[in-house]
């Protein structure tokens, strides 16, 4: 006879738009009561900040759960460059942080030839280009789905990581040179630098698929961290303009190695109006006084390259299908407070193509591209003081101006999920709990 097992739980934090929305906050203030945060796709073209007493902190490859001392898990799904995560490590610990890390040997290298391929690429695009960080990202999922990619197994193993090394790397100098580059690394130093990395990973090395599943089995609570966002992702997002992943709930599966049984709550982080970095038709776009004062509340520039992110008012429309296509069980509604100051504010509602109105988001590009947004308007709110928004959060919900109370009411009914965590502020304790997620 099969023996029961303890019953487990996992959330899945989930990012609605185009990124950059609050995922890691929510991780942060989540992972106080699991065990466990596991990263499953993307690489360090992601970024997510925390901040707790006005102190901030980045990553880019780390799960967010490092500051609750939670025993973080880079899974299979995720690329790797060695380099971000050495000096992510060792920064973490400079302030006061030891990291209790785990490292897929399955999940795929990413080497300064990467970086490189990807900008070219993105040359040759033109106009088709995505707005890629160029951190070789998308080369190296290239190099995964063409069955000649080098994995944290391999560099461990330097006889292994040899044999693949001197094979692959004839390929990666034909294609540089076949997109108009010129080879300008030192082979042998590169290899040997990676050599080092394998020997620095060899520590932090399990089949993470191995140690998730065995943790669900013994009851522990597991937060599974996404990076980017469910319209960037490679699958159901807007094609070409994203990202290389499988960045909605279903990339959890494959990129960590757990069944879709196992995942218990889906949570969609929402941004209270819409940006996004990287190229694409954004229909609600404000590129006005209007966007540029939503972008400096709302300090909209990229937490790994520093770029002015688009920003325009929200988008109904494609967060709908962001939540048939998760199927969420809360919302994480996040940037209020960057919203205040405007008398009256929009939101879109459906499109208008040809003349005809469309309340599905068409996901095309080349469709969306001809499409206007419709908009609903709504009052706006004061632009309250840090110190008016740390009050509201300790009181709670009720305390929320209506103005805002009515802004939420409304996408809650359009998305028809409930919005269970609202963050008013950047620091961990600047939240308001409608609804308990765990």
């Amino acid at each position: 006879m099969c023996k029961l097992m303890k019953q487990s739980q996992t959330v899945a934090i989930i990012g609605s738009q185009w990124g950059d929305e609050g995922k890691g906050k929510l991780v942060d203030f989540l992972s106080e009561s699991a065990d466990i945060v596991c990263r499953f796709q993307g690489g360090n073209n992601a970024g997510h900040t925390v901040v707790i007493n006005d102190k901030k902190y980045s990553f880019h490859l780390l799960p967010s759960g490092v500051l609750q001392n939670k025993i973080c898990v880079i899974g299979n799904g995720v690329v790797i460059d060695p380099k971000v995560l050495f000096h992510e490590l060792d920064t973490i610990r400079s302030k006061g942080f030891e990291p209790q890390l785990i490292v897929s040997s399955t999940a795929h290298v990413i080497f300064p030839y990467h970086n490189y391929i990807d900008e070219l690429e993105e040359k040759h695009k033109a106009c088709h280009a995505a707005g890629t960080t160029k951190r070789g990202i998308g080369p190296t999922y290239s190099d995964k789905a063409a069955r000649f990619g080098i994995r944290i197994f391999d560099i461990v193993h330097p006889d292994i990581f040899k044999i693949k090394w001197d094979k692959f790397l004839e390929l990666k100098k034909k294609m540089v040179v076949t997109l108009g580059g010129e080879w300008k690394f030192d082979d042998n130093a590169m290899f040997e630098q990676y050599v080092d990395y394998g020997k620095r990973l060899r520590p932090l090395m399990q089949d993470t698929a191995y140690f998730l599943n065995e943790a669900l089995d013994a009851g522990k609570r597991i937060i599974f961290e996404g990076a980017q966002g469910a319209l960037l992702g490679i699958d159901h997002g807007m094609y070409p303009y994203g990202t290389s992943s499988n960045t909605w709930a279903g990339g959890i599966p494959s990129g960590a190695g757990i069944s879709p049984k196992r995942i218990n709550k889906i949570v969609g982080i929402v941004k209270a109006y819409t940006s996004r970095v990287g190229g694409g038709p954004l229909p609600t776009e404000l590129d006005d006084e209007i966007g540029h004062q939503i972008r400096e509340q709302g300090h909209e520039y990229g937490t790994t390259t520093g770029r002015p992110r688009r920003v325009g008012w929200i988008d109904l429309v494609n967060l709908k299908y962001a939540c048939i296509l998760n199927r969420y069980d809360h919302i994480g509604f996040t940037l209020v407070d960057a919203l205040g100051g405007f008398d009256t504010l929009k939101l879109c509602v459906s499109y208008i193509l040809d003349g005809k109105e469309l309340k599905k988001w068409p996901i095309h590009s080349e469709i969306i591209e001809k499409c206007s947004p419709k908009y609903i308007e709504m009052p706006g709110w004061k632009n309250l003081p840090v110190e008016e928004w740390r009050k509201i959060a300790k009181q709670g919900y009720d305390s929320l101006p209506k103005e805002i109370k009515d802004y939420i009411d409304f996408i809650e009914n359009y998305l028809e999920v409930p919005i269970s965590f609202i963050s008013i502020g950047p620091n961990r304790k600047e939240s308001i709990v409608r609804h308990p997620i765990w």
